[in-house]
This record gives structure tokens, C-alpha cells and sequence, in this order.
């Protein structure tokens, strides 16, 4: 085992993004609207929080909740009728805030976002809509969004119908999206074939795109986390993440075990090993070896993937850990036309939290999963 996967990063991370908030008053991004990538922060500076035992860590997460939150539930810079996933996502803190405090006004909030995804646009099989404004699309970033919020609401306020919707929201994108020949889930599907950047015939978008797949996984050991023993479409949902997982390894960088940009695409022109993509993979494979998930022979390729994030991706200095190479960010839309392209335009960027975070969660799940064996 390599140094890079016995030292305790997540500590450090997180003491970094403390530092930076606090170098800065108060953290003027994350409390400037209710957005899925302030969410995902606080979410895994909470979960710091509880593993290290540190409250501050958990004090974080509370102290931006509570400038979003109303005493009578309602949400700060939230509207339910703009019917977009992305909104979901930071609600995943609110059961901790709950569990933590027993107020009512996380609860009512809750009750909100779960409302919005009852009501939710969907496709002819009940697939949610990514947003409103992009009819009868799936993408896979929207599955990490909402359906771990489905699947935990269905637990705590005894909603068993939700765990069933998240299963369902899991088991269809991947059937419409997974590509048989290399196993990899392309980025989006438009069910109507009417986007400039849907294939005519399957109305698939053209690329594997790594933080696509990544939030894909995320999502997929997230909710299982929630699913009863009992539930009849459990042990699918863990088969299909192995396969899954075994199509990731396929494509993981032999000599650095990181993960390229365009998923399929070594060695072209413009391709670059990517930051968050490769952290989500690390944390949906250590959380998935912990859990029972997957087979332990991931654990090599999983551990080597986490030393090449540290190795190559990360430095640190007086100010603390920095991550480099993130995607800023990549979507489909008639000026997003999905083609390799496109994808390699995106600026990369350091130090972001839409890589920080996930390299926060994935060295909270490496360091738990090398503590329990």
C-alpha cells in the first residue's frame, strides 16, 4: 500500500475549506443561492464532521443551511416549478439537520423538495426529466441528484413508494443509456430524438463523460445505502454497479489509475486525466468494496486510483490542499453539442469545489473502508 493511501487527507481537506472560508468571512458561494455543488460541500464537510469527530466540520454545513431555511420550511432562492433536479441535491443535508436538531422546518423542507419530485415532468417510463426546460431528457448527473434524496426521505418518513421510484429512476437511465459494447453509460438521452445533440435513432447523446458516469455511481451506492435487504430490485442495482464498475476499470489509466476526460478517448488529441470524475469513482468503489457491494478484487485498481489522485492531481502548500485539472463544467443544450469537442473546451480549472468536494468524499470513504479492513 502506497503512502498516498494511508495518510489521513480528509482532515486536511477539510481544514482547507474551513480556511478558506474563514479567510474570506463567510463563504459568499456557498450562501448565495440553493444550487447541487454548494450542496455537495456541505454534505461532505458534514460527513467529515461525524466520521473525524469534529463539530466544526458539522457547524459548517448547519450555518449555511440555516440562511436557506425558513421557520416555516419554506427555502431561500428555491422555486418548485422551475422542476429541476439540480435543486434537489443540496436537500440531502436536511436529514442530518433533522436527525441533529428534531425541528420541523427541516422536515417541512424536505416535504417540499419531495413534492416537487412526485409532480416531477417525466417520460413516457416515468423517467424524471432532467429540468423543465429540457423536455423529456435524461441525463445521468440528475440520478446523484435526486434519487438518494428519494431513496433516504422514503426511509426516514416511511415512504417506502420512494425507495421504489429511486430504483426504478436507476434501473431505467442505465438500460437507455449503457453502451453493450464497452459497458460505459453515454452522458444524456432525449426520449423525443428532437436535440441538436441526440443521436436521431436512439436519441443518445455521443460521449462517456467522466463526471457524468461519476455522479452516476455516486448515485447508484448512495441510494443502496437506504434500500431495505428486502427490496426486490436491490440486488439488481448492486449488479449492475459491479458491471458497472468492471466496464470503469476497462478505461482507468494504467500508469497513473486515473480516469480520462472522455471516458474511451487515451491518447486523443486534447484529452486530459480529470479530476472530480476520477475522485467520484474513487468514492463509489471504496464505498461499494465497504458495504459488500463489489467483489474485492476492485480494491487494487480502487487504491490506485485514489494514490494517482494525491500523486497527480493534488499539492499542498502554507495555504492548505489543492486540487487541479477539474472540469468547471459540461452539459447538453443546442450550444453544448456533446462532441469530443466540446467536452475538451470546457475550462479546467483548480480548486473548485465541484472537484473538492468529491475528493473530500472519497478520502472520507477510502479512509473508513481502509479502518475496516
Amino acid at each position: 500500500m502506497t503512502e498516498a493511501t494511508t495518510v489521513r487527507w480528509s482532515g486536511k481537506i477539510a481544514d482547507t475549506i474551513l480556511g478558506r472560508c474563514n479567510k474570506q468571512g463567510e463563504d459568499e458561494y456557498v450562501l448565495e443561492r440553493w444550487a447541487y455543488v454548494p450542496g455537495m460541500l456541505l454534505m461532505a464537510m458534514a460527513r467529515a464532521g461525524v466520521q473525524l469527530g469534529q463539530p466544526e466540520y458539522v457547524s459548517y454545513m448547519e450555518r449555511h443551511m440555516d440562511t436557506f431555511i425558513g421557520e416555516d420550511g419554506s427555502i431561500r432562492t428555491y422555486r418548485l416549478e422551475e422542476y429541476n433536479l439540480d435543486q434537489i441535491n443540496e436537500g440531502k443535508n436536511l436529514f442530518l439537520l433533522y436527525q441533529k436538531t428534531g425541528e420541523e422546518r427541516y422536515a417541512k423542507a424536505a416535504d417540499l423538495l419531495a413534492a416537487q419530485l412526485i409532480g416531477h415532468p417525466r417520460t413516457s417510463e416515468g423517467g424524471l426529466w432532467h429540468k423543465k426546460v429540457y423536455p423529456f431528457q435524461m441525463w445521468l448527473d440528475g440520478l446523484y441528484m435526486a434519487s438518494p434524496f428519494l431513496a433516504e426521505y422514503g426511509k426516514v418518513f416511511q415512504r417506502p413508494e420512494l425507495i421504489d421510484e429511486a430504483a426504478h429512476q436507476l434501473l431505467l437511465v442505465e438500460r437507455r443509456t449503457r453502451d453493450p459494447r464497452t459497458g460505459l453509460l453515454y452522458h444524456g438521452w432525449d426520449e423525443s430524438k428532437e436535440q441538436e445533440w441526440a443521436d436521431s435513432s436512439t436519441g443518445l447523446s455521443s460521449h462517456f463523460w467522466s463526471r457524468a458516469m461519476g455522479w452516476y455511481a455516486m448515485a447508484m451506492v448512495d441510494c443502496l445505502e437506504h434500500f431495505p435487504l428486502t427490496h426486490p430490485k436491490r440486488g439488481t442495482v448492486i449488479g449492475i454497479f459491479q458491471r458497472m464498475c468492471g466496464a470503469l476499470l476497462e478505461v482507468q489509466d494504467k500508469e497513473t489509475g486515473l480516469w480520462y476526460q472522455v471516458l474511451d478517448q487515451a491518447g486523443r488529441k486534447g484529452n486530459y486525466l480529470e479530476a472530480s470524475g476520477s475522485c467520484m469513482f474513487v468514492y463509489a468503489m471504496a464505498k461499494g468494496l465497504r458495504l459488500g457491494y463489489l467483489e474485492p478484487s476492485f480494491s487494487e485498481a480502487m487504491l490506485k486510483g485514489y494514490a494517482g489522485i494525491i500523486e497527480h492531481l493534488t499539492k499542498e502548500d502554507e495555504h492548505g490542499v489543492h486540487l487541479h485539472h477539474i472540469c468547471h463544467g459540461a452539459g447538453l443544450s443546442k450550444d453544448r453539442n456533446g462532441s469530443y469537442d466540446y467536452y475538451i473546451s470546457e475550462e479546467v480549472q483548480s480548486d473548485v469545489p465541484m472537484g473538492v468536494a468529491p475528493l473530500l468524499l472519497a478520502s472520507l470513504e477510502v479512509e473508513r473502508y481502509q479502518a475496516a479492513g
